[in-house]
């Protein structure tokens, strides 16, 4: 198993560095040849998402339709699969950050009902409260 930093996540799908998009092509393509699964955590699906709209301005919809490719792609080991998928449902209806989806998600499988936060857009969400 190989673990994936968002930067050579970032390479593969903006392709704006040529030599690295190969690399990290390269590599995908031998992990699902060989059938070595790259692990992808969700602090790094976190930081992919925010690089990709910040720093290349992916809109919400295509940055959803991303994360819902790289959670069918079969050489990807999401960390937290089903936290992610409902952490991406949420993403796609929601106002919050997709951090903040998978915060309300991972405390809710960890037994918690709600987080505390002071964002006023998340107050209106359900599992999110004031603190």
């Amino acid at each position: 198993m190989i673990a994936l930093d968002t930067n050579v996540l970032v390479r593969f799908l903006v392709e704006d560095d040529a030599a690295q998009h190969r690399r990290a092509a390269h590599l995908i393509e031998r992990a699902d040849r060989e059938e070595i699964p790259l692990l992808v955590t969700d602090v790094v699906l976190c930081e992919l998402v925010r690089v990709l709209s910040y720093s290349y301005q992916v809109d919400r919809q295509a940055m959803i339709a991303i994360l819902r490719d790289l959670l069918k792609a079969k050489q990807l080991l999401i960390v937290s699969r089903d936290v992610v998928a409902r952490a991406v449902d949420a993403f796609s209806t929601g106002r919050g950050d997709f951090a903040d989806y998978v915060l309300r998600e991972q405390a809710r499988t960890m037994g918690s009902d709600s987080v505390a936060t002071f964002d006023r857009a998340l107050l209106k969400e359900d599992g999110f409260i004031q603190p």
